[in-house]
């Protein structure tokens, strides 16, 4: 099937973003923790993580084949 290859490069690069996401969220939770005022870093932080979750779902979806009912 040729849809193996690019379900292989979809997962591949959910994993990527997966970990960015992971490694962002970590980040904020450090940043919040030592009571940084940098609320700019912060925002700007959170909205790198939305990004992220949105291309996540978009990937996620696009891994499954749409099936005509």
């Amino acid at each position: 099937m040729s849809d193996k290859p690019l379900k292989n490069e979809i997962d591949t690069r959910l994993a990527t973003l997966r970990a960015a996401h992971r490694a962002l969220d970590e980040r904020i939770t450090q940043l919040a923790s030592e009571g940084s005022n940098d609320a700019l870093e912060m925002q700007r932080l959170k909205k790198q993580k939305l990004a992220l979750k949105d291309r996540i779902a978009y990937l996620t979806s696009a891994r499954i084949p749409d099936i005509i009912a």
